[in-house]
């Protein structure tokens, strides 16, 4: 079931401030801390887990850190979700044989499908959305000179 964590939206964050700071050099975890307020402890493990699924890169030495493994405009917030899902590795409540029929002939087919909706709406959204929302809300950032061209 879709459940909205604080490990979700560090995750979220996370891969926006790398898409939103990032300039020549990778984006260090500590900088990501610093901005965000995001605690070490969940930062790191969603970031591995990120560069696992190919969401991230990470890069290592002294001046490593992490930067998007694709471009902005190819990364949605839905794929972050599933990563994160897996992540938590949670028992589904859905999946569970338990229960009466009209919960499961009717409530959890329906809960399905407005899972299926919002899982729609969050593979529509990108990180390039998020970068251009932020712009627009006047957020600083090194974003506005990197605006995404490649095809």
């Amino acid at each position: 079931m879709l459940r909205l964590s604080k490990k979700l939206l560090f995750a979220i964050e996370a891969v926006l401030d790398i898409a939103y700071n990032a300039g020549a050099l990778p984006v260090q975890s500590g900088e990501i801390t610093r901005r965000q307020g995001i605690p070490r402890r969940y930062l790191e493990q969603v970031l591995q887990q990120l560069v696992r699924a190919g969401v991230l890169a990470g890069v290592r030495g002294p001046r490593g850190g992490y930067r998007l493994a694709r471009e902005r405009r190819r990364i949605s917030l839905g794929e972050i979700v599933r990563v994160v899902r897996l992540l938590d590795g949670g028992e589904d409540p859905l999946e569970e044989d338990a229960g009466a029929a009209l919960g499961k002939q009717v409530v959890r087919p329906l809960w399905h499908e407005l899972q299926d909706e919002v899982m729609k709406r969050l593979d529509s959204i990108t990180i390039e959305d998020l970068c251009l929302r932020a712009h627009s809300a006047g957020l600083p950032g090194d974003y506005a000179g990197r605006l995404d061209f490649s095809i």
